[in-house]
């Protein structure tokens, strides 16, 4: 039977499960064999979280704690926004790992076969939010360590907080295979999804709003990561919320919409 040939309805959907799952498997032993990638990307939120702790941390938490605070408020503010930027620098390696399967020509030796054509952006899919999952255990193990501590959030905030990140994380996941299968190559691929990374820079991760330029607030308080990063805060920490909630959900379910026509847009428009 042809690649293009869709089987019965039932049978299609059992394809499409079983070649998904080979897909995830196959995903996670690359990323297995090839840490290399995973590990640098990892490195910049753990080092930007000592950096800004150690050697502005007690500048930092004077200035959010309004004088005469420890280290630790510092922190316990700086976490959260670490947590998001790990993310964000996850799912470039998702990126570059869909670029290599388009430019390598593995993605035309699936197309020869008989398997369900969405399991081949499914697997990457899955296998990224997996992937970010365990980075976000990682650098919070880190910021365990060096003194954060969420005492007064209940187990329903913490569901909802582990919720939030990973859709967040589906969301971020399927712009980058967008942005994967568009570029010509893995070097592409990688400056492509660096806003990405660059994005919780200019967000609430490291600062308060309010305490910067008039004319750049609402670029750093509408963008994707700033309600993420206050809703998660008012999870874990107990702060205020508002409005940042609803915004938050908005954005990780407009991202991942588009990112999904996107994707299967750009998918189907390659040779057959």
């Amino acid at each position: 039977m042809s690649s293009t040939q869709a089987p019965a309805h039932p049978a299609r959907i059992s394809l499409a499960v079983r070649n998904s799952s080979t897909m995830l498997r196959r995903n996670l032993l690359h990323a297995r064999r090839y840490p290399s990638m995973t590990l640098n990307l990892l490195l910049t939120p753990i080092m930007l979280l000592l950096l800004f702790v150690y050697l502005f941390g007690d500048v930092m938490s004077a200035g959010i704690g309004g004088g005469g605070a420890d280290r630790s408020e510092y922190i316990a503010y700086l976490v959260p926004g670490i947590l998001l930027m790990t993310i964000g620098g996850t799912t470039i390696g998702t990126a570059v790992s869909v670029s290599t399967d388009m430019t390598e020509g593995i993605i035309a030796r699936f197309r020869t076969m008989r398997i369900h054509r969405g399991s081949i952006l499914i697997g990457h899919v899955i296998g990224s939010v997996l992937q970010c999952v365990l980075s976000v255990v990682f650098v919070g193990a880190v910021g365990v360590a060096i003194g954060f501590r969420s005492t007064d959030a209940t187990v329903l905030e913490w569901v909802a907080g582990f919720a939030l990140l990973v859709l967040f994380a589906l969301a971020l996941t399927w712009i980058a295979v967008g942005m994967g299968l568009v570029s010509p190559n893995a070097e592409a691929a990688s400056n492509n999804a660096m806003p990405l990374i660059f994005l919780p820079l200019i967000s609430s991760a490291f600062v308060p709003v309010d305490a910067m330029p008039g004319w750049f607030q609402p670029i750093a308080e509408y963008q994707p990561f700033t309600p993420t990063i206050e809703t998660l805060r008012g999870l874990l920490l107990g702060t205020e919320i508002g409005h940042n909630w609803w915004i938050s959900i908005a954005w990780c379910l407009g991202l991942a919409v588009l990112g999904y026509f996107w994707s299967k847009a750009s998918f189907n428009r390659d040779p057959k």
